[in-house]
């Protein structure tokens, strides 16, 4: 046996000793096979795109192969001349239509330029891909066809797609705004001066790119409607994660009553962030519906999804660190550029302020400042992608930890550990404002190192430098946290955020004994029905298999504030768990009532009322749901149902962290880098259900490598997307992944009564600067100080012959650093 294989086997077996253990019938806290799965690997899942109705047609849009240009004439009349076609509409046809343009709920500050977006352009297109008219047809097929018989005549206008060329505002995306500068936000805290002014100190300075990535979710984004015309209602299916935001926007945007608009996730097949908005094609879809009054789907291609579902990261990030001769951390400066792209999408300008409170991390600094500018181009608006502005900061702050290691030529896990919060530190107030409840970094990266071998793999990487191995071996680590669970609502209010930060739940005991939960979560691929019913089964004494858990749907769940943000657990679930409580208050006064017994006599567990000292006399609390049913004989005053309801709103932000540690083999030679050895130890809090846990990180860790090795969107002069297919945009696939050690520690949440954490981002965020870390860490020795994302093979081989020696590890074996130490080219 391996020794990845005997490591991945060991943690089998502790999960299952710590998880399940043979003394309890608990269902939180063990790996159950997840709910949903029977039907999604069946072949029995209702995606959007499933969903035939009587009469349905389908919509194609036609889009701007132009980054930039008037719209100087559109004639539809030759779409109408073609087979199968019901209707064609230009953007000057649907002006009428729209109360208001797609919106941005978050204007981060009172000066931001929100320019209108309408969901199609009538005088300007401002990016490739930019929608200009929609076709009408029998089917998909002959709507995509008549696309070509419109005739769109364009004056070009020139390209800006840099962001620092964007600044000078010589080309404008929106030339009635008069700039391309959404907004600059900015905060300061400590006395930056002094820690930045002793001659006792090393100061660093360093650019790092966040390149911009395209989100590749399973299932492209489809909308059907199907229009109730006499009534004036409207059922609209997306493949959203927001049901309930999307029927409020969608109100305002087509001016349809909200009460007359039904919204419907089905399943839904991955989002990372790419399905949480309101996009054009949602609003053309219901428009155009209610207009000729029949049902209607459309549903992108992957290549025009490249081209209109919105990317993610995209930051220039200038960074500034002092620190002391001994490793002791000062001050931090962090500047930021980040692309908007043309247009501001639902959350758009607020996504790298997610990161704005985090590039401090778990470190100790004395004195820290923020900015970041908004910067139009004529690209694809970027949003909420995986992590969410998180995944930047820790990228950026992991990078200069090590850079600074290197500068005192010391470890970069010690130099870690001289600056980390300290697990007796907690509840801690960091200095760009956040109060973390609580943590262990010490434990999870003392585990971590132990199932990396830290000190055999360093040995190592000594030996190969020494021999002038043409395989260079580097070690990366990344020690993280992160804010998650977008809360408390006053909190976002006073950040000018669109909507609260709450959740709601609602549970029904039915008159058999078993038990509706109604979640405004809405999953898709997360594991709710199984996690909600692991919560709901513990707190009402019912079996797993006796919950229902139903979301997605505003008219079942008429509730909720969606699923973003690794926020459903630590909001979500908590609103289930208090939902379940509200449940059981209840059913004690009725079983007291039935046990002629005072309600402060009766002891709840496992899902019976007892009278204390009189275990004989007991009921159950199906008993109780149905005698509730019946109403025959109930307290005065108690209504006869057994339901209850809980809007959670929780007091902070939930923060779990990690250590995540990457071993790469780096062919000198090629620059080809190759992932030996990944382990990550995360701290999520109490863990619900490990095996949900585990998914969530192992796939959060590969679009984390993506980012590090892979993936990245690329535009030309003229604003064309160049990797506009999965041909030209790389995404890892199993045979480009390591296996994966990963082990937890658990250090509860003190803010919710599960004491959990999010989980649903810790991977992505924790894995590129570990993966980076590791190549720059490998080629250090020979005068390399940073290689660019993605770490291509090209890339790696350039900044090896780029560093001015040409050298390769035989090259420089006799240059090679001391333990502890690092050597300069």
């Amino acid at each position: 046996m391996s020794e990845i294989d005997a490591d991945l086997v060991g943690q089998e077996i502790r999960e299952q000793e710590a998880v399940s253990p043979p003394d309890t019938d608990a269902h939180v806290g063990r790996s159950l096979l997840r709910k949903e799965d029977a039907r999604l690997v069946t072949g029995q899942a209702n995606w959007t795109d499933n969903i035939q109705l009587p009469g349905m047609l389908h919509m194609a849009v036609l889009r701007s192969p132009m980054a930039h240009a008037r719209i100087t004439h559109i004639d539809v009349s030759g779409a109408l001349e073609q087979p199968n076609v019901i209707a064609a509409f230009s953007g000057a046809d649907l002006a009428e239509d729209w109360a208001s343009a797609l919106p941005c709920a978050w204007p981060v500050t009172e000066d931001i330029v929100i320019p209108d977006h309408w969901p199609l352009a009538t005088d300007e297109v401002r990016y490739a891909g930019d929608g200009v008219a929609v076709v009408i047809a029998r089917d998909r097929y002959s709507a995509a066809d008549a696309l070509e018989t419109i005739e769109v005549e364009y004056d070009p206008l020139p390209v800006v797609t840099g962001m620092e060329e964007a600044l000078k505002d010589e080309v404008l995306v929106h030339s009635d705004k008069g700039t391309n500068r959404s907004y600059r936000f900015a905060m300061e805290s400590g006395d930056l001066d002094g820690d930045f002014a002793g001659e006792d100190l090393v100061v660093l300075k360093r650019r790092f790119i966040q390149q911009r990535l395209i989100p590749n979710a399973i299932e492209p984004r489809a909308v059907v409607v199907a229009p109730i015309a006499a009534a004036g209602e409207y059922t609209l299916y997306s493949a959203t994660q927001i049901p309930h935001i999307l029927r409020v926007m969608l109100s305002l945007v087509n001016g349809i009553p909200e009460h007359k608009l039904r919204v419907v996730a089905p399943d839904v097949g991955g989002g990372f962030g790419s399905k949480l908005n309101v996009y054009a094609e949602e609003a053309l879809a219901l428009a155009v519906a209610k207009r000729l009054g029949r049902p209607l789907k459309w549903t992108e291609s992957r290549s025009e999804g490249y081209l209109t579902t919105i990317h993610g990261r995209d930051q220039i990030q200038d960074l500034e660190i002092s620190a002391t001769r001994d490793g002791i951390v000062k001050g931090l400066k962090v500047d930021l550029k980040t692309d908007m792209g043309a247009y501001l999408q639902l959350v758009t300008p607020g996504i790298p302020l997610l990161g704005a409170q985090m590039f401090n991390a778990i470190y100790k600094f004395s004195s820290y400042s923020f900015s970041c500018t908004g910067v139009f181009t004529n690209k694809t608006p970027t949003d909420a992608y995986r992590g969410a502005g998180r995944p930047e900061a820790t990228f950026a702050i992991e990078r200069l930890m090590d850079d600074l290691a290197a500068e005192l030529g010391m470890d970069p896990v010690e130099l870690r550990r001289r600056n980390w919060i300290q697990h007796a530190e907690f509840p801690y107030d960091t200095i760009s404002g956040l109060q973390y409840d609580s943590g262990n970094y010490e434990a999870a990266t003392d585990r971590a190192l132990e199932l990396f071998d830290y000190d055999g793999l360093r040995a190592e990487q000594r030996q190969r430098r020494e021999s002038g191995d043409a395989v260079q071996l580097g070690i990366g680590v990344s020690t993280f946290t992160e804010a998650c669970g977008l809360a408390p609502s006053r909190a976002l209010g006073e950040g000018n955020y669109g909507a609260g930060g709450w959740e709601a739940a609602s549970i029904r005991m039915l008159p058999t004994g078993v038990a509706e939960v109604v979640t405004g979560s809405s999953a898709h691929g997360q594991g709710h029905e199984t996690a909600w019913s692991q919560i709901a089964a513990d707190a009402l004494g019912v079996g797993y298999d006796d919950i229902d858990v139903l979301h997605g749907d505003t008219k079942v769940s008429p509730v909720g504030m969606d699923t973003y943000g690794s926020r459903s657990l630590v909001i979500g679930g908590i609103a289930v768990q208090k939902a379940a409580e509200r449940i059981v208050d209840k059913a004690r006064k009725i079983a007291a009532h039935m046990l002629e017994a005072d309600e402060g006599d009766l002891e709840f567990d496992r899902g019976s009322f007892r009278v204390k000292g009189s275990p004989e006399a007991s009921t159950t609390i199906q008993d109780v749901a149905f005698a509730a049913f019946t109403a025959h004989d109930l307290p005065e005053g108690v209504e006869p149902n057994l339901y209850a309801d809980c809007t959670f709103d929780p007091i902070n932000l939930s923060f779990p962290h990690g250590t995540h540690l990457c071993a790469v083999d780096i062919d000198t030679e090629t620059g080809f880098a190759k992932i030996r050895k990944y382990v990550s130890v995360d701290d999520v809090g109490s863990v619900v259900n490990p095996q949900i846990v585990e998914g969530q990180i192992h796939g959060g860790v590969a679009q984390g490598i993506g980012q590090a090795l892979y993936e990245e969107a690329i535009y030309d002069e003229d604003g064309n997307l160049t990797t506009g297919t999965l041909v030209d945009y790389l995404v890892p696939a199993a045979p480009d992944l390591p296996a994966f050690i990963t082990d937890r520690t658990e250090t509860p949440a003190t803010t919710n009564p599960l004491g959990a954490k999010g989980v649903g981002e810790a991977g992505t965020i924790a894995s590129t600067p570990a993966v980076v870390n590791a190549i720059v860490d490998g080629l250090r020795h020979l005068g390399v100080t940073d290689v660019r994302m993605p770490c291509t093979p090209e890339r790696v081989w350039r900044a090896i012959h780029d560093t001015g020696t040409g050298q390769t590890a035989s090259a420089a074996a006799t240059r090679t650093a001391q333990p502890g130490q690092e050597v300069s080219a």
